[in-house]
């Protein structure tokens, strides 16, 4: 991947806006026509949740913080019944405006909706749990990095950062042309922690997917101390 397509103002950014312009506002169309998968992905970050939940010192349930929350799927089916309030990031319009529609039943939980891109993003709020899935591939390394830095010096007392990703099974950054987004390897991920002066206190890897997608892992991470 060429370093030019990480400038804040290029076609990386652009493109990835671009893509998702065009795509519907359904589970189907934001998880990329698998959208047979959300009750399997939920489940799995439920019990990443509990255990987070259940810790010794665990965060509080006030307020959580869904980044590139799309149409409100982890808000509404994960977030929403544990936390008094949600925010949600979106820059997509369209996808917004369906959130208000399909949070449903759980409207008077629903907080502030930023529609603004993650590399603009400057949290104004002291959240319980960020959570952040299937969204950081459309981040530079340096935007990454400053992204994690903002959230985490916006976390509550005992605040946890939640980063659920598509993980390269290679040892290389894989770039895709279709949406604009790289997926990281492992390695790769836990340098940009480390760069971000974040502590890895759990990770899990996402099961039930069928063959062919790319592993799923969860991370759990705090402010180092």
């Amino acid at each position: 991947m060429q370093s030019n397509l990480y400038n804040d103002d290029s076609k990386f950014y652009k493109k990835a806006a671009k893509y998702w312009a065009n795509v519907p506002a359904t589970i189907d169309g934001v998880l990329g026509g698998y959208g047979y998968i959300s009750g399997i992905d939920i489940d799995g970050s439920k019990v990443f949740l509990n255990h987070i939940l259940s810790l010794v010192n665990p965060p509080n349930r006030k307020l959580a913080l869904d980044c590139g929350a799309g149409i409100g799927r982890v808000s509404r089916n994960l977030l929403m019944p544990y936390f008094l309030k949600v925010d949600l990031v979106e820059q997509d319009e369209k996808f917004i405006n369906t959130a208000k529609q399909l949070i449903g039943e759980y409207n008077t939980k629903l907080g502030t909706l930023y529609q603004i891109g993650l590399h603009h993003f400057k949290p104004q709020k002291q959240y319980d749990v960020v959570w952040c899935q299937w969204v950081l591939g459309h981040l530079s390394d340096y935007d990454l990095i400053n992204f994690l830095e903002r959230c985490s010096n916006n976390l509550a007392r005992r605040g946890v950062i939640v980063v659920k990703e598509n993980i390269s099974p290679s040892d290389e950054v894989e770039y895709d042309e279709d949406d604009s987004s790289v997926t990281r390897p492992y390695r790769s991920m836990l340098n940009i922690f480390e760069e971000a002066n974040l502590s890895l206190i759990k990770s899990d890897l996402q099961t039930g997917f069928p063959d062919g997608l790319y592993p799923v892992h969860m991370f759990a991470l705090t402010p180092l101390k």
